[in-house]
């Protein structure tokens, strides 16, 4: 089982290749957000749609993001994922 999962890059938590893409690109290039859908779509040239139906509710029922009124942010259990540097402040990473 876990061979057939790191054959379709499936990690321990059940997260494919995109779902770390949108992670990644809201942790390195929006300082763990809170970011935009439209913006994170651009980013990854990603439908909208796609990262809101598909893979967001994933991202939010494991925890690891959170939709606010300001935008999408990676949670601490998030950034600790993805091994990035878990002092956050303001949504700006340190």
């Amino acid at each position: 089982m876990k061979r057939a999962l790191a054959m379709l890059e499936i990690d321990e938590l059940g997260l494919n290749q995109t779902d770390r893409d949108i992670l990644g690109i809201i942790i390195e290039k929006f300082g763990g957000g809170p970011v935009g859908l439209k913006t994170i779509a651009a980013a990854l040239s990603e439908e909208e749609a796609t990262i809101e139906e598909v893979n967001e509710p994933y991202l939010m029922q494991t925890g690891l993001l959170e939709r606010t009124p300001r935008g999408r942010t990676v949670t601490k259990k998030g950034l600790e994922h993805m091994g990035a540097d878990i002092s956050v402040s303001q949504g700006k990473l340190m």
